[in-house]
């Protein structure tokens, strides 16, 4: 048995990938615990698995749903810049106080998210192995394709590799801070530098959610690269009451921007807007930013819900209206719906490209959403056969990959050898 240390951002898209693979491998037989801010400890009970809280003084519980509020009201580069400060300080707060109680606690092996930068630095002070597991759209940085804070379309022509490099500069400038942080202790703990950003993943196995028919063609993911598919489950969930009695029976569209971007009213306005006089109904989550009493009478009477069990109304919807978090777009595409997206910040306009360039779904930029785009978006989705064929091929893809329990496969062997699982 291996007691593995679970690190990961304290949001609901994060730890729904992160819960599920900590759960299988504690089926096995394995000792799983999470290490986090106090604001990720209700869900990680939940799911069964134990808690850590680590800088309770600098985090207090509540600190997050007011972090993450605040980001839901921006959008684009002010919004990631936001990010940006949010993990710098999360990673600061980590590296001071994660290592001791990891120590104390006995852990073995560490499973980093790739959104938590700290977490290779954790395992190399610590002298223990990690393995990193890729939540959102895979950060690895390479020319051959676009940044991932990007809507740019992949294109392998040279010009379009120097857009890249350039972009990947600006994302380099934005996230020095966070650089920094981490190289002032690997400096203190005697660590060499890392060489570049992907030198914070894992060497002996980086493990991704999505299919490998979701990813850009790239010319330099290491060979112990996974792509094993999503791993999602109702584990660490609550399910909301739902009103089931008011489905029409009439073809459905679910929209949902998520639990953190998700405060931008008007965009419900617009999607409201955008779908009526179809022969569909329109089902809106809002995620908790606000509750249907509050809203203004939308057009065309929607069904509006605070929060929705998405992975089962997604099992009846026929399209999904989403702001593009991988978890969204996983979760359809594992049920064969096609999407029309609209990314608002982070990775998402990211995925939002990878969407369009598979065929499954159409993408509208934040900045050029309207009611009559939205509309034409949703007509082409829904009357073209294309769009479900691709959804359904992806969806196929992703029964084949392995899930779940392919990526604790792969964890275990590398805590069994301690060498690279090459794919």
């Amino acid at each position: 048995m291996t007691h593995f240390g679970l690190i990961c951002p304290t949001s609901t898209g994060h730890l729904n990938t992160m819960l599920p693979l900590g759960k299988e491998l504690q089926r096995r037989g394995h000792r799983v615990t999470l290490f986090g801010i106090f604001d990720a400890q209700s869900q990680t009970l939940a799911a069964g698995l134990e808690f850590q809280v680590i800088g309770e003084t600098d985090f207090p519980k509540g600190t997050m749903p007011d972090s993450w509020a605040k980001l839901g009201e921006l959008s684009g580069r002010e919004a990631f810049r936001y990010t940006v400060s949010l993990l710098k300080d999360r990673t600061a707060v980590m590296l001071r106080d994660a290592p001791s109680v990891m120590k104390q606690a006995g852990v073995e092996a560490l499973l980093v998210d790739q959104v938590s930068p700290e977490g290779g630095t954790i395992a190399d002070f610590l002298g223990i192995p990690f393995i990193t597991i890729c939540s959102a759209v895979v950060l690895n940085r390479d020319e051959s394709v676009p940044p991932y804070f990007t809507n740019w379309k992949y294109n392998p022509a040279s010009w379009a590799r120097m857009r890249n490099k350039l972009g990947y500069q600006v994302l380099k400038r934005i996230a020095q801070p966070i650089t920094e942080v981490i190289n002032e202790y690997r400096q203190e703990w005697k660590l060499p530098p890392h060489s570049s950003p992907n030198a914070r993943y894992s060497q002996l196995a980086q493990i991704s959610q999505q299919p490998f028919e979701l990813e850009f063609p790239r010319e330099n993911l290491p060979s112990c690269f996974h792509f094993p598919g999503p791993y999602h489950s109702l584990v660490g969930r609550e399910v909301p009451d739902f009103p089931y009695e008011k489905l029409t029976g009439q073809p459905l569209i679910y929209a949902s921007m998520g639990t953190i971007q998700n405060r931008l009213i008007k965009i419900f306005q617009q999607i409201a807007e955008a779908c009526v006089g179809l022969d569909a109904q329109l089902v809106i989550s809002l995620g908790g930013s606000t509750s249907p009493e509050s809203l203004p009478e939308l057009p065309g009477s929607p069904l509006v819900v605070k929060y929705a069990p998405q992975l089962e109304l997604l099992k009846k919807a026929t399209l999904t209206i989403t702001h593009a978090g991988m978890n969204t777009t996983l979760e359809s595409l594992n049920n064969g719906v096609p999407m029309v997206a609209i990314p608002i910040t982070n990775d998402q306009p990211g995925v939002a490209a990878r969407i369009a360039w598979a065929g499954c779904g159409e993408a509208i930029p934040i900045k050029s959403v309207n009611a009559s785009k939205l509309r034409t978006a949703i007509r082409k989705v829904l009357t073209e056969d294309s769009y479900k064929k691709n959804a359904v091929r992806l969806q196929e893809a992703i029964k084949q990959a392995g899930g779940v329990e392919k990526a604790a496969d792969i964890i275990e062997q590398v805590v069994a050898t301690r060498k690279p699982v090459i794919q």
